[in-house]
């Protein structure tokens, strides 16, 4: 039978949330209407027959950096070599480019092998923060993300981020089934985080804080907008007071994917970055 590689169109990227829903990796209900705007040319499918088999993301961020996710073979024609035909399109590309991904466990010696290498491991904390203590967040007032000047907000979500991303970041604070906050003081950004619903545990992400008492502030105050919710957040292992963080709200590992680069790990504020977007966009 024929197999045909071909550019997603916005249809085909609901069918990309329900493949990995399915893969129990609990995506965001509406995480493709932010997705798809960041590079539409950056979604493609495998098909067999014109029936889709094979999925992979290709997204281009600026000049210098793309990002791989929703890499996923459907059960029934896996080890037939489909797969490696879509990541062989998704590599060539962003060929030139310093590639990141999130590999799940069982893959991440077949991605060493195309030339990545882990600079650290996400771990999904999960569960109903706890909602007392006091995290010394003292001065720092919550607000609506929506209300901040977008050209500031975007310039903070670059201290964490290889590349400016100005229209994911628009759509991803925009959908109206989430909620973004941010945490000021002075006039300053001290923080970001938004949370969004998934089919499980609504995910936070991201989570940007000057410190574990911001942090802590910010993912209590989502928590107030899903009372009662298992909320998870994608916590970097590099960032020691975040697994912290996340361990004294009383959240449990559940999943974990290692970050890996083809090139140097990008320059970012890592300790800054107390919970990741995204597992399949960065």
């Amino acid at each position: 039978m024929p197999f045909d590689i071909v550019t997603a169109n916005a249809h085909h990227i609901r069918q990309l949330t329900t493949w990995a829903d399915e893969e129990g990796w609990n995506p965001g209900l509406t995480d493709g209407h932010a997705f798809f705007p960041t590079d539409p040319s950056g979604f493609l499918f495998g098909r067999l027959d014109g029936e889709a088999v094979a999925s992979v993301s290709a997204v281009r961020y600026g000049s210098g950096f793309g990002f791989i996710g929703f890499y996923i073979t459907r059960p029934e024609v896996r080890g037939q070599g489909y797969g490696i035909q879509v990541w062989r399109a998704a590599t060539a590309r962003l060929a030139g480019r310093n590639v990141g991904l999130d590999g799940v466990v069982d893959q991440q010696e077949n991605y060493r092998k195309s030339g990545f290498r882990r600079a650290w491991n996400n771990i999904r904390y999960e569960g109903v923060p706890s909602p007392d203590g006091h995290d010394g967040a003292d001065g720092v007032a919550l607000a609506d993300a929506r209300t901040v000047p977008f050209d500031q907000l975007a310039a903070y979500d670059r201290r964490f981020f290889p590349e400016r991303r100005d229209a994911f970041l628009a759509s991803w604070i925009g959908l109206p089934d989430r909620v973004g906050l941010v945490a000021v003081r002075d006039g300053a950004l001290h923080g970001f985080a938004a949370v969004r619903p998934c089919s499980g545990a609504s995910r936070i992400g991201p989570l940007y804080a000057s410190g574990p008492g911001v942090a802590a502030a910010l993912v209590r105050g989502l928590a107030a907008a899903v009372p009662g919710a298992l909320v998870a957040i994608d916590v970097p292992d590099v960032n020691r007071p975040a697994v912290r963080l996340a361990e004294r709200l009383g959240l449990t590992p559940s999943f974990e994917a290692a970050r890996m680069y083809t090139g140097e790990t990008p320059d970012v504020d890592l300790s800054g970055l107390y919970g990741i977007t995204s597992l399949e966009l960065g």
